[in-house]
């Protein structure tokens, strides 16, 4: 493969790992899953052309390049896991958040070993049908460090996951040592202080009623009966102005209230069961 066309491959899988991780920051789940296994089907097409593999699809391909040992062993692992991950927000429609940072934290994983591991050796690898036979021999450190270093490649941590352990760690530590000092003191259990019942006495509410003799009673004085001694009007106001309820006759008997106010010229009395006005002078009691 030229190396512009490495080079835009590599931008293109870049990119739908950090559309992957903006899509998790929105709460959009599915839609980061298949952005992850885009990601992934960027790396795999770009290791089958260097390993000359041609397979029908994703699963497959995968299996060949670790057959091929163009991948190790816990990349291949972590390249199934994205790939089913993915598989599944697409036909099953999962939006589950813990699946959408699985599958980004192991794409963004994967990612960096391709960069490192396989995106950065410009030599390209023979595939294993084409492979010449050699006669062996021994190979020297640095081969058997190569080795080593193409194995591990799946187990790679990218800086902000360094980071973001540090910071959790330390967060983890704060809580302990909070938690530490805000704890209240276990007191010893004291019986709690009893105080006797108090008793309150009965007292009779039913008050004491003394009786007067009926001989020793004063004698009720009968009210005084008022009398019209002419022809009465009745008015509504202590004035002549007043409206005019009603005419008695003389001699009707009328129910005396009081004398108006401080004016003895109209004296108060209940007619037809409300107060009225009459003149005083025409009044009598016997």
């Amino acid at each position: 493969m030229p190396v512009s066309d490495i080079n835009t491959s590599w931008e293109k899988i870049r990119r739908n790992v950090k559309e992957a991780e903006i899509l998790i920051g929105q709460k959009k789940y599915n839609l980061s899953m298949v952005k992850s296994r885009q990601a992934l089907e960027g790396i795999v097409l770009s290791l089958c052309d260097k390993a000359a593999v041609v397979e029908p699809d994703l699963a497959s391909s995968i299996d060949a390049l670790y057959s091929g040992r163009w991948i190790s062993k816990t990349s291949c692992e972590h390249y199934h896991k994205i790939r089913m991950l993915g598989n599944k927000a697409v036909h099953e429609g999962s939006d589950d958040a813990y699946e959408a940072n699985q599958a980004y934290h192991l794409i963004s994983q994967e990612a960096y070993t391709y960069s490192h591991e396989y995106n950065n050796s410009r030599k390209s690898r023979p595939a294993p049908s084409q492979a010449q036979p050699q006669p062996r021999r021994r190979s020297s450190s640095g081969g058997n460090k190569s080795r080593r270093r193409r194995q591990q490649g799946g187990i790679a941590f990218t800086s902000y996951d360094v980071a973001r352990l540090v910071f959790l760690s330390l967060v983890l530590v704060l809580i302990i040592v909070l938690i530490a000092v805000f704890k209240p003191k276990d007191k010893e259990t004291e019986p709690p202080e009893t105080t006797p019942p108090v008793t309150v006495e009965e007292t009779s509410t039913v008050p004491e009623t003394s009786e007067i003799a009926p001989e020793t009673m004063a004698p009720t004085t009968a009210a005084p009966v008022y009398k019209t001694i002419d022809n009465l009007n009745v008015r509504s106001q202590p004035s002549t102005d007043g409206n005019k309820l009603a005419t008695l006759p003389a001699g009707t008997v009328v129910e005396f209230v009081r004398v108006y106010e401080n004016d003895s010229d109209w004296t108060v009395i209940i007619y037809n069961d409300q107060e009225a006005y009459v003149a005083s002078r025409y009044l009598t009691s016997d």
